[in-house]
């Protein structure tokens, strides 16, 4: 049997398509439905990471950036309304996730496990810039989980800049976190059907 490409570029699939097809719309809530329950179980077992991102890494691979970004952004929404509000300040990250996810799929950065590496590594450093100055705004520049802060704290204890601090402690979460979830969705979606693929390349 022929090897799936992970990355089979199809003329008719636009990375940046904004409307909505039936696919699409079927593949949101999904998302969104795999990223709450992930995020939930990794707090519940008091994960030091927090796997709220695989349904939006998914959406992002299976239907482009837009979809990703509109999974996470509705993720953290209901997530913060149901069982954490700090979850809704973070909106804007899983968008900026979900835009970094289809752009590196596309251009074929999730071809192999060693792009994935690097993949990952950037959506890190999105997820990073992004939040780093949430977490300093509302937080003074924690990330509430306490292995993280702990690198946080000791920083802040040598006198070193809160920013910088800040930005140590989410990323070397990040790392953890974005690693985690892209070997994962890489996983996933080499397992799926070449028809599901293709019915969301077909609907673009």
């Amino acid at each position: 049997m022929k090897a799936k490409n992970i990355n089979d570029q199809d003329s008719r699939f636009s990375t940046w398509k904004i409307h909505l097809t039936v696919a699409t719309t079927t593949l949101i809530p999904a998302a969104v439905g795999i990223n709450y329950i992930a995020k939930a179980l990794a707090e519940g077992l008091k994960l030091p990471l927090w796997l709220g991102s695989l349904g939006t890494f998914l959406a992002s691979m299976l239907a482009g950036p837009t979809a990703g970004a509109i999974s996470g952004f509705i993720n953290n929404v209901i997530y913060g309304l149901t069982l954490s509000p700090v979850s809704t300040v973070y909106a804007i990250t899983s968008i900026g996730i979900g835009i970094a996810v289809g752009i590196l799929f596309h251009r074929g950065w999730f071809q192999n496990a060693k792009r994935v590496f690097v993949s990952a590594i950037i959506i890190a450093l999105v997820s990073t810039i992004i939040s780093t100055p949430l977490n300093v705004i509302f937080w003074g520049g924690q990330t509430g989980v306490a292995w993280g802060d702990a690198i946080f704290a000791t920083m802040i204890g040598n006198h070193i800049n809160i920013w910088l601090a800040s930005f140590t402690d989410e990323f070397v979460l990040d790392l953890l976190d974005k690693f985690a979830v892209a070997y994962l969705a890489f996983l996933i979606y080499r397992q799926l059907p070449q028809r599901m693929i293709n019915y969301f390349k077909d609907n673009q």
